[in-house]
């Protein structure tokens, strides 16, 4: 590393312990949800491969955990493969799967995460199913994080398989179409979707500079705040995350007006 770099990397750690001096922790949100975005572009623009880029955005997601366990957050929803990504060619897609659930054995190998899957299971290879439902049970006992990890998760999906579940649910009750018709609310809806009995997202950070949800969490996000970041998900930082987190807790939220 030149005498430039290694000057630029010390400002950086300089200024990201300024800004965590000065971070009021009880206006820390509780629940982050992450569009984790820009492996592919990191990878082009190093010279890499995209499975490369995959890996390395692979990387960072352990050390994101470490930056929110030290900052009191509760919640943290991460955004590893959308509904959308099983479009994408073959070559592509199985090593990225495979990367994936490496992702989930190295969080359950930590040991200090609960793991939740989020998304349609159905959608995805028999073993990332197995894979996904030894994680949470291995984890269940865990007094950490608790990790959503959204694998084969899209947005409408998710509220499409809630409505499913609410009518097969009225339907064991013996409910008719009318009783349910007068039963429906919000809360019933909530008590459907993958994260019942879990608070919404206060934040959603999406990195790579795109300034748009994706179909991300579009139920649970309705008063989130969100932040979006130029740096791709593998470069993304710790001064990042604490400036994602300053920026939340200086805004003032205004529910109903």
């Amino acid at each position: 590393m030149i005498l430039r770099d290694k000057l630029r990397s010390l400002l950086v750690r300089l200024y990201a312990r300024r800004v965590e001096g000065h971070l009021d922790h009880a206006q820390v949100p509780k629940h982050i949800g992450v569009i984790m975005d820009g492996n592919r572009r990191w990878a082009k623009a190093a010279g890499s491969t995209t499975a490369q880029g995959h890996r390395a955005g692979a990387d960072k997601i352990g050390e994101f955990l470490g930056w929110c366990s030290e900052t009191d957050v509760e919640v943290v929803t991460l955004w590893l493969l959308s509904t959308d990504n099983f479009d994408r060619p073959q070559e592509e897609l199985v090593p990225l799967l495979g990367i994936i659930e490496d992702v989930v054995r190295d969080l359950v190998a930590d040991g200090r995460w609960r793991l939740h899957h989020v998304g349609a299971m159905d959608l995805l290879p028999a073993g990332m199913q197995s894979t996904l439902k030894e994680a949470e049970e291995a984890t269940a006992h865990v007094d950490g994080i608790l990790v959503n990890v959204a694998i084969g998760y899209g947005g409408r999906q998710e509220i499409a398989d809630a409505v499913r579940s609410m009518l097969h649910d009225a339907h064991d009750k013996g409910m008719s179409m009318e009783e349910l018709a007068e039963a429906v609310d919000i809360d019933m809806i909530g008590r459907h979707l993958y994260t019942k009995a879990q608070p919404d997202p206060d934040l959603v950070i999406r990195t790579s500079g795109e300034q748009r949800l994706s179909g991300f969490m579009l139920w649970q996000t309705a008063h989130s705040e969100y932040y979006f970041c130029e740096a791709y998900w593998p470069a993304f930082r710790k001064v990042d995350f604490l400036r994602a987190l300053r920026d939340y807790a200086a805004r003032h939220r205004r529910f109903g007006s």
